[in-house]
């Protein structure tokens, strides 16, 4: 067994323990993919020996490098004669002190740009003006033609005129192209003909060099270690050719170059085998903890749920291991606490029958004195809409039946004269709570200082978002300040004899509402939009306020315990992480 198998293989705890990490990036493929942290490094280590020589044992019987670098010049001067190539100017002599490890017998170190013609892309201006349907334009090659985590590019989405050519830069198959701005260094092979824009570099490598293992030496971390050395302190990290140029390769054998490539193509093949196992392993844990989660919510008496929840809890150690399983359990926890299985009901406390009996008696003579208007009438609630049945003594509502005070805040754009106030934004709001650690303020009348002022039980509905996941959600002011609110916002006021915002809040937070807000909002331009109507029109859960007193104290305790499995599951895996950059680190020395 090789040394890197066996490093591989004696320490397959610590490459597949490291929690899932989500990838991003530009691409056909962006969005949810995931890797493993640990794989990632180990493919990362993979790279690394190879272009250190330590990869695949050398072969003395091998012609040295110095004979495949005397080719290459032939080869570049033959080009060069032809005309087919420009002649570069020379580049500076390789010295002692820039060479950042020492090689093998045999390989030579080389500037990139000695081997390589390296060119820049350009693109016609305004370039909307050059693309066409013309099936003889030429391909437009962009970074969106690329596929994430892919190596060849096969195809464009657009062309361009061929009057476009003479501002642009072709490229043929089998060149190197090299994004240098953005993601940038990272290397694609192109298998068609096209045109490039300044987004691109060009690297047209020799005939004698083995293109799989350019390809892997410029996705090593060694280059990439470079090519940020390169553009540090820039305040947009890019490449240019000369840097690129520069850039100091190893060249080994031609022999040797196939052996590394073939050996680093079976590692990745284990690679994959680990990352799949992992991430199917994943999978199936979530399916296990969803459908576990999901008994409890759907547990027909207290015997049931009873039964249920010990089966949960005799696995709770293996069952909420990660950041996802644990949300999943708070989320399964506000549901419990709407329905009524959290906290155990007391007979004492009194229905919400007579807690409606006095907001519609209090309402009447409200409407009658002229204090409020009477609203439109809400449909009634039919049998067909309860999610669930509730426990004895709650009763279904509509939240507008309750005599909510709702107002939209003030303009973001502030007033011509006024005083300083703190505005509260979307960017205020953390974790479904407001955050004053970096207020704004905004110029703001008297008047309209006192119209949109918040007090303590205050809940904030978020109005517009261009997140599904955050539209409508209920925030509760739980401080005093002297501020106010802005026009993404609804603030919504309800009798705390009627409602604790906490519990209210809870509600908003739930999967019963949540999913009720997503069949709700409107669509705009991207954002989505919830108004007064929308919130009235939601269906709750109506109970005692003692209830709700003891509901918000239970899930406060259980989410705090929650964040504090988190923490740890986090201190774990950080650890995981570290173990394996040590791995590497030993790897390499």
């Amino acid at each position: 067994m090789s040394a890197i198998q066996q490093l591989l293989t004696d320490h397959i705890d610590i490459w597949t323990a490291a929690e899932t990490e989500k990838k991003s990036g530009r691409g056909r493929t962006s969005g949810n993919a995931g890797s493993v942290y640990g794989v990632r490094k180990l493919r990362e280590l993979i790279l690394e020996l190879a272009v250190r020589g330590k990869l695949v044992p050398q072969d003395a019987n091998d012609e040295p490098a110095s004979e495949l670098l005397k080719r290459i010049q032939s080869e570049k001067a033959k080009l060069i004669a032809e005309g087919k190539i420009k002649k570069d100017k020379p580049l500076a002599a390789i010295t002692e002190d820039e060479k950042p490890f020492a090689l093998p017998n045999g390989w030579k170190w080389v500037r990139l740009g000695h081997i390589s013609g390296i060119e820049r892309g350009g693109s016609p201006r305004p370039i909307k003006s050059f693309i066409t349907n013309d099936p003889d334009g030429f391909n437009w090659i962009k970074i969106g033609d690329t596929d994430q985590g892919g190596k060849y590019i096969t195809s464009t989405d657009e062309k361009i005129r061929k009057d476009g050519l003479s501002s642009t830069r072709m490229v043929y198959p089998g060149d190197f192209l090299l994004t240098n701005s953005m993601s940038f260094g990272r290397p694609y092979i192109t298998k068609i003909e096209g045109c490039i824009h300044d987004g691109w570099l060009r690297i047209s490598p020799p005939e004698a060099l083995d293109k799989d293992y350019l390809y892997l030496l410029l996705s090593s971390p060694y280059v990439r270690r470079m090519f940020v050395a390169s553009a540090a302190g820039a305040v947009v990290q890019n490449l240019n050719s000369e840097k690129v140029r520069d850039l100091l390769i190893p060249i080994m054998p031609s022999a040797e170059q196939h052996r590394i490539v073939a050996k680093v193509d079976e590692l990745m093949v284990l690679c994959d085998q680990l990352e799949n196992q992992h991430s199917n392993a994943a999978e199936a844990h979530e399916k296990l903890v969803s459908h576990l989660l999901g008994t409890l919510t759907q547990s027909q008496n207290a015997e049931d749920f009873s039964v249920n929840w010990q089966r949960i809890a005799a696995h709770f150690d293996t069952l909420f291991t990660t950041d996802a399983s644990i949300d999943a359990l708070k989320q399964t926890l506000l549901q419990l606490a709407v329905m009524g299985k959290l906290v155990p009901q007391d007979e004492n406390d009194e229905p919400a029958s007579e807690l409606l009996k006095r907001i519609q008696a209090e309402k009447a003579k409200l409407i009658a004195e002229g204090m409020i208007k009477k609203d439109k009438p809400l449909p009634p609630i039919t049998e067909d809409e309860k999610p669930f049945d509730l426990p004895k003594g709650w009763e279904w509502v509509r939240l507008g039946n309750l005599m909510p005070e709702y107002q939209n805040g003030a303009s973001s754009r502030g007033d011509s004269d006024g005083s300083p106030v703190v505005v509260l934004r979307l960017a205020d709001i953390k974790d479904r709570s407001i955050s004053l650690a970096e207020p704004r303020e905004l110029i703001i009348s008297p008047s309209m200082i006192e119209k949109y002022r918040l007090s303590l039980g205050d809940i904030l509905v978020v109005r517009v978002n261009g997140s599904a996941d955050l539209v409508g959600g209920f925030v509760v002011c739980e401080q005093n300040f002297d501020g106010i609110y802005c026009d993404h916002f609804i603030r919504m006021r309800i009798s705390q004899k009627i409602f604790n915002p906490k519990f209210l809040a809870l509600v908003g937070a739930s999967q019963l509402v949540r999913d009720r807000i997503k069949d709700l909002f409107i669509t705009t331009a991207g954002q989505k939009t919830v108004n007064q109507g929308h919130i009235g029109s939601l269906m709750i859960p109506l109970l005692g306020v003692a209830e709700q007193n003891s509901i918000v104290t239970k899930v406060d305790e259980l989410m705090a315990l929650c964040d504090q499995l988190k923490f740890r599951i986090t201190n774990a895996d950080r650890l995981q992480q570290k173990l394996a950059d040590v791995l590497v680190e030993q790897a390499v020395a």
